[in-house]
């Protein structure tokens, strides 16, 4: 078996202006991650399809699921505005039948297929079956692998005898805001988003211990937000018990509970800043993008033990699995050590700017070495 390969030394920044462009099935094209594997300084030399309307979107939608190009037949219709097709999200209503078609068609017309793992568990989905099925089905196929951590490519050695590339998730905060400076407060606050209760969220546990931990420490607050339609009974979120028991907590003074709608990307990043401490109440998962967020914008993360996420960026870990279940004194000991350093983890603008560059550089060197 083979190292997984990671990046570690700069690639060349932008390609040649004479090299024809490379054309890229992306799926998706729309999504942050990939959006921000291109080098927002200059061109790399890559092109990346944008991404089909699905049936019944407006034409002024910018939805991309589900993704149009995972249909065999797109591929047989299109396969002459492509050189690589380069898998991400949105798989996780594909069989393993339709995944075999699809790979089975670029076969067909000599398209090198590239898949990056980002999950080796899909976070929504609560049986794991479905999402190993699939990558049983790709990750064998892939002609060249990409992840982002060093123990995802191991896990991927492990089960598939797969080698895969290691590289950074690129920012996630768009440039500008990177450079903002973070508001001053004295209030040490730990932010808890449960959003719209994800299957791999385990909530009221870690809710219930950071609400005692936040109560012991002077000038600490815990603040709880999650989506209105977890109380919505037509909702497929709907969870009246959890809402109840945090409305209780809040009316008791152990948190302040805030239930809205979606943010949009300034008010999630508004969020962030207010928070000193975010944690992530997950079970299962790989990596995060949340994480990505909070090191743009400078918020520290208490993650848990599952997945990659400590790899991924510098973070406060604490034990939270599906299997044993939240070991309430490692975080509790993760809000106390957040509560006494005030860690200041954060990417600068150039930092975000020169990782960027080498990420789109390395993706360019896969592509052009697919199709030497």
């Amino acid at each position: 078996m083979d190292d997984p390969t990671t990046l570690s030394t700069p690639l060349p920044r932008a390609a040649p202006a004479s090299v024809v462009p490379l054309r890229v099935a992306s799926v998706p094209a729309g999504h942050v991650y990939v959006r921000h594997c291109a080098d927002e300084q200059q061109a790399d030399g890559v092109v990346r399809l944008a991404d089909p309307r699905p049936n019944g979107a407006p034409s002024t939608s910018q939805r991309w699921w589900p993704p149009v190009m995972l249909d065999p037949g797109w591929v047989h219709a299109h396969h002459q505005d492509f050189d690589v097709f380069h898998l991400h999200f949105g798989f996780d209503a594909q069989s393993p039948e339709e995944l075999s078609s699809l790979v089975a068609a670029l076969r067909r017309y000599g398209k090198p297929f590239v898949q990056t793992v980002h999950d080796l568990r899909n976070p929504h989905q609560p049986d794991p079956r479905p999402h190993a099925a699939a990558l049983d089905v790709l990750i064998p196929a892939a002609d060249h692998l990409i992840t982002l951590t060093p123990g995802a490519a191991r896990e991927i050695l492990r089960r598939w005898n797969r080698t895969a590339t290691v590289l950074p998730h690129p920012h996630v905060v768009d440039l500008p805001r990177l450079s903002r400076p973070r508001p001053g407060r004295t209030a040490f606050r730990v932010g808890v988003h449960a959003k719209s209760l994800r299957p791999n969220m385990s909530l009221l546990p870690v809710v219930r211990t950071l609400a005692g931990t936040t109560a012991e420490l002077p000038d600490a607050e815990l603040h709880v937000n999650i989506h209105h339609e977890v109380g919505d009974p037509q909702a497929h979120a709907y969870a009246p018990d959890v809402l109840s028991e945090l409305r209780s907590l809040a009316d008791s003074g152990a948190l302040r509970l805030h239930e809205h709608d979606y943010f949009d990307d300034d008010q999630l990043w508004d969020y962030l800043t207010g928070l000193d401490l975010s944690v992530l109440p997950y079970t299962f998962g790989t990596h995060s993008g949340w994480l990505e967020a909070c090191h743009d914008l400078g918020t520290a993360v208490a993650a848990p033990s599952c997945g990659f996420y400590a790899e991924q960026r510098p973070c406060l870990s604490y034990g939270h699995t599906e299997q044993d279940g939240l070991d309430e004194a490692s975080l509790a000991s993760a809000v106390r050590e957040a509560y006494r350093t005030r860690p200041h983890w954060r990417a600068s603008a150039a930092e975000r700017t020169a990782e960027r560059a080498r990420v789109a550089a390395a993706h360019r060197a896969v592509y052009r070495g697919l199709l030497a």
